[in-house]
């Protein structure tokens, strides 16, 4: 049996391995496509694909075993669960493959994308520019079909034009800059406050005016400290949480 082949990843010596393996293979498997066989390469595989122990590789497949996403079977080998659930919690511990990770796994459609004048708001982050390439997606449960968040995400010209649309479709805006566009990224800031539905939010995301939802700003540097994308992303409140992890060693 074919198996399903995971993106590859260079790991933050920073972070613990275990943790970054599994949000990378936990991307990948969320970002697969339908024709993708289900079965994971063996431990040993998996290890030398990533470049870890044996032991670590075998810590990140119980994280993901434990959220639901793969079953493990004893001579068979570990399988992609076809119905896990997609909507867990968002947990950043700060990599890019983390965040990643958890913006996959929806159904996504690109509503619109073009380009727009920078506001005096994005001025602050893109200070040089005078217009920027904007994409305005919804994304959906894949189960339910019930929407979840919709997002606008503010692109720097340059990159832009070494994307194609169609990818944001089947791929996170983080995922697309990095392995797409070729953008060496160097921090993302993240920032969630609470804030109630405005009527567009309340019409795609199909809640009440005025109900609670998380509000997430995500920018992503890169290497020079520029600004590359900034995302403003609707959350519905009854539907996501945040929690953020901080590493005291």
């Amino acid at each position: 049996m074919t198996s399903f082949a995971p993106d590859s990843i260079v790991l933050n010596r920073k972070l613990p391995l275990w943790y970054q393996v599994s949000q990378s293979l936990r991307a990948s498997i969320l970002g697969r496509s339908a024709q993708d066989p289900l079965r994971l390469p063996t431990e040993e595989q998996l290890a030398e694909h990533y470049g870890v122990s044996v032991l670590t590789m075998r810590q990140a497949l119980k994280e993901l075993e434990d959220e639901g996403l793969i079953t493990r079977h004893r001579r068979r080998g570990t399988f992609i669960e076809p119905s896990a659930a997609r909507g867990a919690p968002v947990r950043l511990l700060g990599s890019v493959d983390a965040i990643v990770a958890q913006q996959s796994g929806m159904t996504t459609r690109l509503l619109d994308h073009g380009t727009e004048p920078v506001s005096a708001e994005l001025s602050e982050h893109f200070p040089d520019l005078t217009e920027v390439a904007t994409y305005h997606r919804l994304r959906s449960d894949e189960k339910t079909g019930e929407p979840t968040n919709h997002a606008r995400n503010y692109v720097r010209p340059e990159l832009a034009a070494l994307i194609d649309p169609e990818d944001l479709v089947r791929w996170p805006m983080t995922k697309v800059l990095r392995d797409v566009a070729g953008a060496r990224i160097s921090q993302i800031t993240d920032t969630v406050e609470a804030r109630l539905a405005d009527p567009e939010t309340a019409r795609l995301l199909q809640v009440p005016l005025l109900s609670p939802i998380l509000h997430y700003t995500g920018v992503v540097h890169g290497e020079d400290g520029r600004a590359l994308d900034v995302a403003r992303i609707q959350y519905r409140g009854d539907r996501f949480s945040f929690t953020v992890t901080l590493d005291a060693h």
